[in-house]
Parts: structure tokens; sequence; C-alpha cells
């Protein structure tokens, strides 16, 4: 089957994942972690790629970076064979160190890289290793001591400085975030799918809502990758009513374009 096609961010943004091939672990020791930073340092420096986030887990590991030359492909390409060289070379490991090449999602908007940002530094906590603050490996020191790899003015600038990134860290409003990694999303992450596209809110609820703020949720799961069978297990409303009101609506998959952003927002407050 051939490779779907990299999608490309207007904005420049990105959050990659690396996993590791099978989920092997990815770092065995504090050592091949500070080289896979090291690599990663280099090449996107190499690249002229700004590091805005980073987390490294024990399997995979998450990056948000802003590629305004378009040389995302090069820059991750050169750190996995960099990376999988030296892996092999000290563990003795034969074969793919990764699970096929990186992905990519595109993050379209501002309220998307925080999200993102948040995600990333939230990964030790949701897995149970230690709490955010208590976590070496990723960048969230890097936003309150101002040093290290990572880029954090823009996200700084954003929020008003260190002080605003801790309180952003515990605002709800972007505690809920998918990255969308198929066109589909699979069944076993739709309700977080379906969460993430509703800014928290219960899918179950959308049912009660009146019809246009519905139809307005409705849009913005079939925006999200929810498929129609997930939707109508997820809201318990049924399929011939999803089509309707997805067509009435007008989402991406048509010609009107995507719901309206005060719509969606309206349509979000609603299913809380």
């Amino acid at each position: 089957m051939p490779r779907r096609a990299r999608e490309y961010a207007d904005t420049g943004f990105y959050h990659v994942i690396y996993r590791g091939n099978g989920r092997q672990l990815l770092f065995e020791d504090d050592r091949s972690r500070r080289l896979f930073l090291k690599l990663l340092t280099e090449h996107t420096s190499e690249e002229e790629i700004d590091i805005i986030a980073w987390c490294l887990m024990s399997n995979h590991v998450h990056l948000i970076l802003h590629d305004e030359g378009g040389r995302l492909s090069e820059a991750m390409h050169g750190l996995a064979t960099s990376y999988a060289r030296y892996f092999n070379g000290t563990t003795g490991h034969v074969g793919s160190v990764f699970q096929d090449r990186f992905t990519s999602v595109p993050i379209k908007d501002d309220r998307q890289l925080l999200r993102a940002v948040r995600y990333v530094h939230e990964n030790p906590a949701k897995a149970g290793i230690a709490e955010i603050e208590r976590y070496p490996w990723s960048s969230y020191g890097d936003y309150l001591r101002g040093s290290g790899i990572t880029h954090t003015a823009t996200v700084l600038d954003m929020l008003g400085g260190p002080d605003g990134f801790l309180h952003f860290c515990s605002d709800g409003r972007y505690g809920w975030y998918y990255a969308r990694v198929s066109r589909k999303v699979p069944d076993d992450e739709a309700l977080q799918a379906a969460r993430a596209a509703l800014c928290g809110g219960d899918p179950g609820a959308i049912k009660a809502l009146p019809r246009s703020e519905r139809d307005a949720a409705l849009c913005l799961l079939r925006d999200a990758g929810v498929t129609l069978k997930q939707i109508e297990r997820l809201t318990g409303i049924g399929r011939s009513t999803v089509m309707r009101a997805t067509k009435r609506a007008g989402t991406s998959m048509s010609k009107n374009g995507p719901v309206p952003e005060t719509a969606a927002e309206r349509a979000a407050e609603g299913v809380k």
C-alpha cells in the first residue's frame, strides 16, 4: 500500500511523532537521551528549523517544530538515520529502530499550537510516570528557566511569559488535544478525538442540543475524522440524521467549507 502523502502546514508548525518499531524502547539510559537531543539540535539547526517543544518517552518521541523553509523531511530523516546507527551500534540491535517514517501533524492555528505544546508536556503525567514539573526529559523546564535547546519565545509571547505558561498548563480550555495522523480516526481513539473536537465536551450530550448547535457539533466531529459509524455510537444519533445535518451545515468535505469558528465554539460550549 502506498504511503499517505505528508500534509503541509501554512503556518510552518508541525507536531512530529517518532515511535519505536514494534513498540520497542528507544532509550535505554540517559546517555542515549542526551545523544538524541544533541542529534535533534544538530539536524534542525542545519535545516533552520526551530524546536518549539519536545518530550522523550520510553518508546516514542513528541516534537513541536517550526519549519519555514520546508526542510522538515530532510531534518527528520537525518535525525532518524543518525540515531538508529548509534542505537544499533551500542545495543547490538539489528533492523529498524523506528516504526516506518516519522509522523507529522500540521498545526493550522495558534489554538492548535498551544494545545499541542501542552499535550506534549503532559505525556509523562498521563502515562503515570511523573508529574510534568518533575519529568526531566521534556522542554517544560526550558519554558520556566529560559534555557536549553527550545525556542520558547513564540509560545511565551502568546501567553505573557513564564507565569502565563504556568497558568496555561492548568487551564482547562487547552486540556483536550488529539493528534490525527490518518484520514479516519481508529475506533479505539474515537472518543478522544471527539472530546478534543468538542473542547472537552461530551459527545453524548449533542443529541439534546438545539438543532443548529447539534448540527455544528456534528460537523466538528466529521471534520476531526470521526466516522459516521463512530458518531452514531458516541452520540446516539442515527446515521441518516448525521448525514443530513453535516450536509446541511457544510463540512470541510463539502463545497461549503469548514464550520465557522463561532458556530463551532457555541456547539462545543453546549456539550460541556
